[in-house]
């Protein structure tokens, strides 16, 4: 199974936010969107990721000053991002190893999606739901 396949289930739309976007713009958005995560952009560029956790972690050290930051000041700059010919074990390895939640999808430098550890273990679990049924059918059929 490809990443491609998980976006043509649950679709291509992600919500961005620009990097000079503040705290409490991000914060509403991923409540608005009830997302955990959403990929800044600059002129179209994927240049970074940010989510609840990093809001919550800068949150504890800095304290209430955080909400004056902009998002570029708690964003992950170094984006890992997966392509939609990539494997869906691949990637989920990767992100389990990398401890990450959410990985844009790229295709051809252009964002194309995102995938989620949850879209990733729906997707294996549906996976070995239908190798079972195949195995049960083989079985009994002979």
């Amino acid at each position: 199974m490809l990443i491609s396949d998980i976006l043509r289930r649950k679709g291509s739309d992600v919500i961005t936010i620009p990097s000079d976007a503040t705290v409490p713009e991000l914060i509403a958005k991923l409540a608005e969107h009830k997302v955990g995560a959403l990929v800044v952009v600059e002129d179209r560029r994927t240049v970074g990721i940010v989510s609840e956790r990093d809001v919550v972690r800068r949150l504890h050290r800095a304290g209430a000053g955080v909400l004056e930051l902009p998002v570029s000041e708690l964003m992950t700059a170094d984006v890992i991002s997966c392509a939609p010919t990539d494997s869906v074990d691949e990637i989920g390895a990767a992100m389990t190893e990398r401890r990450i939640r959410h990985m844009p999808v790229l295709s051809g430098g252009e964002l194309a999606g995102i995938v989620t550890i949850g879209d990733v273990v729906a997707a294996r679990i549906a996976d070995l739901e239908q190798t079972r049924g195949q195995l049960e059918s083989y079985i009994t059929r002979g």
